[in-house]
């Protein structure tokens, strides 16, 4: 599932379109995954096999062998024109000589693998399982013993502005987190095979069979004036809420998002100067017992 690290859209996307978006996206997101694997690096010292579980077109992927030379790193995911991307930019890094992809669907794919993972990464991809229960226990299952889960999920919203922009009503961007979480709420409930569960990620990870759990939260905070590639990234996410919520906005609302997505606007994201990027992603992890 190509899902990670995207803030969250419909069940219908045409993910090898997205390549390019979701890959711009990652790179902005890096100085996190690089902290995100030192803080890994420390308990999960010289894995043999790392496999990234919902890998999208393979930035994180290919971090993780830069990061690990030791490692071999497999790329796992539903859509087999983002693992081509991930398999193009291993060769471009020069670690495509311990580089695998791997396409199907999460979790049953993972049944592929040739031997168990020391280190096995899932970044937003299992909230899109429906029995995340179920999908935690056949991950823990190809974990090899001693070997790592390390789950993204949760965090907090991102922020892109201030609550008061000068247009519209302040607080633009709760009212979006609002509807976006009812929008969430729809989406797990409408996935295969739907169980509800209490998100507390620790004890799910215990209830599985892992021990020793850990969770630490990481800042990205890219601060006004914002990068090119912070505004792109910013007018993309805006531009989707846009498509896939705007009808449960109200007029105002509605008016203003499209004022801060008209490139010729001086208000829009394109142009005003206190666009920023702020957001906080959690990570958990666990260990398969000895």
């Amino acid at each position: 599932m190509a899902h990670h690290h995207h803030e969250h859209g419909p069940t219908d996307v045409d993910w090898a379109e997205m390549g390019p978006h979701l890959e711009a996206q990652a790179e902005l997101f890096t100085p996190v995954y690089e902290r995100v694997m030192a803080w890994l690096g420390k308990e999960v010292t010289e894995p043999g096999l790392i496999v990234d579980a919902g890998s999208g077109p393979g930035v994180v992927a290919c971090l993780f062998a830069e990061t690990f030379p030791g490692a071999r790193v497999v790329a796992v995911d539903s859509t087999e024109p983002l693992l081509e991307r991930a398999r193009d930019r291993a060769v471009r890094q020069g670690v495509a000589d311990r580089f695998d992809i791997l396409a199907g669907e999460l979790p049953g794919v993972l049944g592929e693998l040739d031997y168990p993972a020391d280190l096995l990464w899932a970044s937003r991809s299992l909230h899109h399982l429906g029995d995340q229960r179920a999908a935690l226990t056949a991950f823990a299952a190809r974990l090899a013993p001693g070997g790592t889960l390390a789950l993204l999920e949760g965090g907090l919203p991102s922020r892109f502005l201030p609550r008061d922009i000068g247009i519209g009503r302040p607080g633009l961007q709760e009212r979006l987190d609002v509807v976006q979480a009812e929008w969430f709420a729809r989406m797990r409930a409408d996935l295969p095979g739907s169980v509800a569960v209490t998100e507390d990620w620790p004890a799910l990870l215990t209830s599985v069979g892992l021990k020793h759990t850990r969770t630490r939260s990481f800042l990205l905070d890219l601060p006004a004036p914002a990068t090119d590639r912070a505004r792109t990234y910013v007018a993309a996410i805006l531009s989707r809420f846009r498509q896939e919520i705007g009808e449960s906005l109200d007029a105002e609302d509605l008016a203003t998002l499209d004022r801060l997505l008209d490139p010729a606007d001086p208000a829009s994201v394109h142009r005003r100067p206190d666009v920023f990027v702020l957001g906080a992603y959690t990570v958990h992890t666990a260990v398969r017992p000895v």
